[in-house]
């Protein structure tokens, strides 16, 4: 049996019905662009994280580069996130002109680490990214109250976190604004790319509108100079089909992980951990390993495909040497992005699947 470390085609069979009926119904319409789905997915949305207003665009990494143009920062500015997360989060800061400051995750649950975030301020901090990183949340009350008393900005990168918790609010609700990406592999994964952006703040909320259609105002004038980043209808349209069922889809990758972590033990492992107050919706299921070329080679000859979330840390691309920065400079993260695994964990992963995967870890760690 082959075992993929992802399959996305089982989500589409479980509501195969459901999604051809939507994308014949849209295909039909005659609307295709900001339409009556956009309209409602955006509601819908907005209603299942508990935030005032979504604003649908055309991918994650669009969300975030739109949120730091429409926060004001650039230029001059510096932006801190931390060393381990996808190097989309940093594309979005130089994107906009600023500086990224990466600090260092806890080593032990891979979030941003609420102590670096102080070590790391400086003068020309104006915001802060934080990656709900793997589908769990960050603890955001102490790191909501420091940008408060600063008068820091603060971003939520919430593209792996549909649905994840902190204290019984969602990811994307505590931040000036939450960015969210429906790229298909998500937990809220679409059938092409997608994005959002959800604020609290209706001024906020407005000029995102405006930006994502050229800057456009309502008498066909320019209100100011913005992009064309659009959730196109039958995007949005299969979203709303796949968020009916998004709370069946969590508890499902939450059943596998628990699984999982009940069957493995931490020798030459490391398992994941979820921090107090938080619910984990278990985006992926990351161990750690020391041996890891050698565990995942015995993976492979078991027909078990796995995968690395992320290989080369932001810091140490080619494209990001401007910023200076060499191995051994962020020590927790480049440990991180050597030992680090993900395990098969997607909608629709069978029981014999799960069985597989554990005794083929468990005959790892007897070797």
């Amino acid at each position: 049996m082959q075992i993929p470390a992802n399959r996305l085609d089982r989500t589409f069979e479980r509501y195969r019905a459901e999604y051809e009926a939507k994308a014949l119904q849209i295909l039909r319409s005659g609307s295709y662009i900001l339409g009556a789905e956009d309209a409602a997915f955006e509601s819908e949305f907005a209603s299942f994280l508990g935030v005032p207003h979504c604003v649908s665009v055309a991918s994650g990494s669009d969300a975030l580069w739109i949120a730091l143009r429409l926060l004001g920062i650039g230029a001059g500015d510096d932006v801190l996130l931390q060393g381990n997360s996808f190097f989309a989060t940093v594309l979005a800061v130089t994107r906009v002109g600023a500086r990224p400051v990466f600090a260092e995750p806890d080593p032990t649950h891979y979030n941003l680490d609420c102590d670096e975030i102080e070590a790391r301020l400086t003068p020309r901090t104006k915001a802060i990214i934080v990656t709900h990183l793997y589908g769990m949340m960050t603890p955001m009350d102490r790191i909501v109250a420091l940008c408060r008393t600063r008068g820091i900005k603060l971003i939520e990168d919430c593209a792996q976190a549909h649905g994840a918790r902190f204290r019984g609010k969602c990811a994307g609700s505590f931040g000036d604004i939450g960015c969210f990406s429906f790229y298909p592999t998500k937990n809220l994964g679409g059938f092409g790319d997608g994005g959002a952006i959800v604020t609290s703040d209706a001024a906020l909320a407005e000029q995102a509108r405006v930006f994502r259609n050229y800057g456009k105002d309502p008498s066909g004038g320019l209100q100011m100079q913005g992009t064309n980043s659009r959730l196109d209808e039958l995007q949005a349209g299969l979203l709303r089909v796949r968020l009916r069922h998004l709370e069946t889809y969590n508890k499902e990758k939450k059943a596998i992980a628990e699984r999982y972590l009940q069957a493995l033990s931490e020798q030459e492992i490391q398992l994941p951990r979820t921090y107090p107050d938080t619910e984990n919706v278990w985006h992926q299921f990351v161990i750690r390993c020391d041996r890891r070329r050698e565990l995942m080679e015995h993976l492979q000859k078991r027909g078990i495909a796995t995968a690395i979330h992320y290989p080369v840390p932001p810091h140490l691309c080619e494209a990001f040497c401007g910023l200076g920065l060499l191995r051994g400079d962020l020590p927790v993260t480049e440990r991180l992005a050597d030992t680090v695994l993900s395990l098969p964990s997607f909608f629709g992963l069978t029981e014999e699947e799960q069985r597989l995967v554990i005794h083929a870890v468990r005959d790892f760690q007897q070797k």
